[in-house]
């Protein structure tokens, strides 16, 4: 099997372990154990929680201890066995911590398998810029197989979903060790200094003012995540309660139609090669910010019948708003940072889009909606709600391109110029 085959295999498998329950949780929550809305946005602020050191330390070890794809399958190895503990799990308070644990092992993994992917392609001669696209594009069909492989077997709202999920991490963490080798690369002969032997280097980056705010953004845009995935599939699932909807085929089946969101991602993750040599990544980073304003907008208008096209097209937007940031981000700390702290600076990217930044997005969005958007019936204001959200991404798209000023180095101009 060629390298391109094998990285296309464990982008595969990554993100079907997360499509498993990432969107159908909140249905196997309120519907099957009926625990608290309060104690759900502490489940998803898990992943935050994670995200804010865990990305970032494994990429020290694997930067200076430990083979990247060896440490990738320890993770994966450890997240399965924690996957088929949730099953048992009889409240919410030891919900909360087991998943915390399982977010733990996950979530180093999605920037560990950048690291692996980069370094094998290197290895081989690749350019990432132009070969790691269309690999990561079956990661996300992964994911898709995953939400269809949940919803159409009727496990929305069992727990069933955690050992679908199980068995995957089980499966990948084992196919890890055979992947290509990712050597620690922070050369220990150096005579670095006492940061620098720590693999502490790339937080030095916060000190450059366009990562500052490269990094800035990382956290604000992580946070407008944060919102879609907590609360787009509960919003379908809402629309139950309204005697007009609750017998449409988007109210039985919502996280199929959520799946679109990962149908679009497919088709922007092919496009940004051709989006980067015509626009740049600073724009593409830009039109990002803007498809998350339509994403919000379009859902604050739509319903599950005549105003179903409106919910389909925010899920097809989805794909630009995510791939364009998250894909190119990556891609701008690559060529922007020495192999010899890859792997941390990864994980710095990673702490700030889904660590900091889904923490920040759960608790003010929880705030928010307790406070200004839940009606005395406990039902929600989703219009307001989403509405909110688009102002929060228009904010920020205004606001970037004024302060996010940089200019090509070598490594940037030629990584474009040869997508």
């Amino acid at each position: 099997m060629n390298i391109k085959l094998r990285l296309i295999l464990m982008n595969f498998m990554q993100f079907f372990i997360w499509g498993a329950w990432l969107l159908t949780i909140g249905a196997y929550w309120f519907q099957n154990k009926q625990w608290s809305g309060a104690q759900f946005g502490a489940i998803f602020s898990t992943m935050g929680i994670s995200a804010i050191f865990m990305p970032a330390l494994t990429g020290i070890i694997s930067d200076r201890y430990i083979n990247a794809e060896k440490l990738y399958g320890i993770m994966h190895i450890g997240g399965a066995c924690v996957l088929f503990c949730l099953p048992m799990v009889s409240n919410p308070i030891t919900f909360f911590w087991v998943m915390l644990i399982n977010m733990f092992f996950y979530m180093p993994t999605l920037s560990l398998s950048i690291t692996v992917a980069y370094s094998a392609l290197k290895n081989e001669g690749k350019d990432v810029v132009k070969d790691y696209p269309p690999i990561r594009f079956w990661g996300t069909v992964g994911f898709i197989a995953a939400l269809w492989t949940v919803s159409i077997s009727k496990n929305e709202t069992s727990a069933n979903q955690f050992y679908i999920a199980g068995g995957v991490a089980l499966a990948l963490g084992l196919y890890a060790f055979t992947l290509p080798k990712a050597r620690p690369m922070l050369n220990k002969a150096t005579g670095v200094l006492a940061s620098g032997s720590l693999g502490l280097n790339a937080f030095k980056l916060l000190r450059d003012p366009r990562f500052a705010i490269f990094f800035a953004f990382s956290l604000l845009l992580g946070a407008a995540l944060q919102l879609t995935n907590a609360y787009g599939d509960t919003y379908i699932h809402g629309f139950a309660e309204v005697e007009t909807y609750k017998n449409t085929w988007a109210v039985k089946y919502p996280a199929i139609i959520m799946s679109i969101s990962q149908f679009s991602e497919t088709g922007f993750i092919l496009a940004i090669p051709f989006f980067l040599r015509k626009f740049g990544i600073k724009y593409v980073m830009l039109f990002s910010m803007l498809a998350w304003v339509l994403r919000f907008g379009l859902f604050a208008f739509g319903n599950p019948a005549d105003g179903l096209w409106m919910i389909i097209l925010s899920c097809i937007v989805y794909g630009m708003a995510f791939d364009f940031f998250n894909i190119s981000g990556s891609l701008f700390v690559e060529t922007q940072t020495t192999p010899e702290i890859r792997g941390s600076a990864q994980g710095l990217f990673m702490m700030m889009v889904n660590g900091f930044g889904a923490v920040f997005g759960s608790l003010a969005s929880g705030f928010l909606i307790d406070e200004f958007f839940t009606n005395p019936d406990n039902t929600r204001d989703w219009h307001g709600i989403w509405l909110t959200f688009a102002g929060y991404a228009l904010v920020i798209a205004i606001i970037f391109p004024f302060v996010f000023k940089y200019k090509h180095n070598a490594a940037l101009k030629h990584a474009i110029e040869h997508v």
